[in-house]
């Protein structure tokens, strides 16, 4: 597994939908995950340290998880079937580890709030390169050549 971190949210320029662009520390490795808007608003509410006069899903999620004097240990994205992304989020309670499953994108915004790793398996990273996200070949190469050229300094400019 590979722990990675939030190097930017952003919106696709072919299909309009936000992608949470994940990198290893080294920034060797880089996975695109394609999200819902009110998922990537969830996540960028967190980066953005933005307060909620209530707590939104993840907020109670994260509060419920603490009451029941349980804690996130970590969350991974452990799988790539048939276009979709997988993932488990990990919890240490009184009664023994548990692992539920979870979308990446509900994971990742509960990790941000927990402060919790967010790891990958190395499977996934490999099978993202030769997934084809788009029904068409053109869009597919455009979006590739997008992705790795993007700047550093784009990342995390992501408006709702």
């Amino acid at each position: 597994m590979i722990e990675m971190n939030i190097k930017g949210l952003m919106v696709d320029p072919i299909t309009n939908m936000p992608i949470i662009i994940l990198r290893d520390p080294e920034g060797q490795k880089v996975l695109p995950i394609w999200v819902g808007v009110f998922e990537a608003n969830a996540i960028a509410l967190q980066i953005e340290n933005i307060q909620t006069p209530r707590p939104m899903t993840h907020d109670l999620l994260r509060n419920v998880i603490q009451d029941l004097q349980a804690a996130v240990e970590k969350i991974v994205v452990c799988d790539l079937k048939e276009n979709t992304f997988y993932a488990l989020i990990h919890l240490r309670t009184p009664g023994g580890p548990v692992a539920i499953d979870a979308r990446p994108s509900d994971a990742i915004a509960l990790a941000l709030r927990t402060r919790a790793p967010i790891l990958v398996e190395e499977k996934v990273i490999d099978n993202a390169k030769t997934v084809d996200f788009t029904n068409e070949k053109q869009d597919n190469d455009r979006l590739q050549q997008w992705l790795e050229s993007l700047d550093p300094d784009d990342m995390g400019k992501y408006k709702m």
